[in-house]
């Protein structure tokens, strides 16, 4: 997963602004014990912080995959 991929996880499931927040301030014991921010800028795998963050917040798991994106024409 690339970190654009990341960041788009995130927005679809959370909303642009709180996303944001999330990756800030919620910290993810799984990734030793920082915030998705701090462990993308320390090049943690931006896969296992979505599965972090999906886990702690209680995305179900039907969701963690994204939305559908329709290929560029």
């Amino acid at each position: 997963m690339r970190v654009s991929e990341f960041w788009r996880l995130m927005d679809d499931e959370f909303g642009v602004g709180y996303a944001r927040s999330l990756a800030e301030d919620l910290v993810l014991a799984k990734v030793g014990g920082r915030s998705a921010k701090e462990a993308l800028d320390a090049g943690v795998s931006p896969k296992a912080i979505w599965h972090a963050v999906c886990e702690i917040q209680g995305v179900p798991m039907a969701r963690r995959l994204g939305k559908d994106v329709a290929p560029k024409a």
